[in-house]
């Protein structure tokens, strides 16, 4: 789950603030296409991957809902993958 969340969080950024920016203010529409396209598939890996580890983990749903608050910030995986490392004594 750990690499997982970091690469959809690069994509992420990457398509907040290189594709969007390539596409309204260079007219390249095709930018958003590539960037977003990955970026979804590895948003639906990284949900795919927090169950898992909920499953695994047993985690609450607490936990399992601010992993998906998460995922829908840039950078929240990171973030998340921190906070659930410390709540656990995992460091």
């Amino acid at each position: 789950m750990r690499v997982v969340g970091l690469v959809e969080s690069i994509s992420f950024v990457l398509l907040l603030f290189v594709a969007m920016p390539l596409k309204y203010l260079a007219g390249q529409p095709e930018a958003v296409r590539v960037v977003g396209t990955a970026h979804g598939a590895l948003w639906i890996l990284f949900v795919v991957a927090l169950l898992l580890a909920a499953l695994e983990q047993k985690w609450g749903v607490v936990t399992i809902l601010a992993g998906l608050v998460a995922s829908m910030v840039p950078l929240g995986p990171v973030y998340f993958d921190r906070w659930v490392t410390r709540k656990s004594g995992n460091q």
